[in-house]
């Protein structure tokens, strides 16, 4: 089961978020404070940590970089109060993943929590192999016998999730959401233009292809 750790100080949200979580499946952690999360971070196994900003001892700017410090590749969804540019910016050099404005709304809290989970199972697998072809995660490159293809991060990306669920159909909000994020300024023809280049790049390649499924999206096949 994923393990969620929710840090917030006020206890009425704080309760809310675990409800709503455990409610669709997953084991929750709470804390009330950046030094509490820190405390159970170095006990127990979590998979992805909400966190509030403006809270006492240890705010989540604070908690997020002392994380990033040891290297942790832990998802991390930041909860704030207001939505500036300056807050937002300071939330991502510290290692944000992803933000959330307040009042939350729930629906798109679980939404949001799937996209990082997502995201951050597929660069935790880092390598794909099919046939003679292997995708390597952390190079960004994509070799098949002698001849190494490496690929702009979009692109590589979103060839790397297709087969990472192969058969499996993504609309083009879903691609956009998961590969460029929910707030990415961009709309879904942006995800075309990146398959027709993946596709003339690996035309060639007989141990996989993409698919369009009319009126849904794109699917990746396996051929081997």
């Amino acid at each position: 089961m994923v393990t969620v750790l929710v840090v917030e100080d006020d206890k009425n949200l704080r309760k809310l978020m675990e409800v709503v979580l455990r409610q669709n499946g997953y084991n929750v952690l709470t804390a009330t404070d950046g030094l509490q999360a820190l405390e159970i971070l170095d006990k127990q196994q979590v998979d992805l940590l909400i966190s509030d900003i403006m809270m006492p001892n240890l705010d989540g700017y604070s908690l997020t970089e002392e994380i990033r410090k040891i290297k942790n590749n832990l998802p991390v969804l930041m909860v704030t109060a207001k939505e500036t540019l300056e807050d937002k910016k300071k939330g991502f050099l510290v290692g944000t993943d992803d933000y959330m404005v307040k009042p939350i709304d729930m629906d798109e809290m679980l939404l949001r929590v799937a996209a990082l989970l997502r995201r951050s199972r597929i660069a935790n697998e880092r390598r794909i192999t099919i046939g003679e072809v292997e995708l390597d995660y952390d190079a960004l490159t994509v070799s098949r016998k002698d001849r190494v293809i490496q690929l702009p991060k979009k692109e590589f990306y979103l060839l790397f999730k297709l087969l990472s669920y192969p058969r499996q159909i993504f609309t083009r909000q879903q691609l956009m959401d998961e590969i460029w994020g929910m707030d990415a300024d961009t709309d879904e023809r942006t995800v075309d233009v990146h398959i027709r280049r993946l596709r003339e790049k690996f035309a060639d390649y007989k141990e996989f292809r993409i698919v369009t499924v009319r009126g849904l999206g794109y699917k990746a096949e396996r051929m081997q």
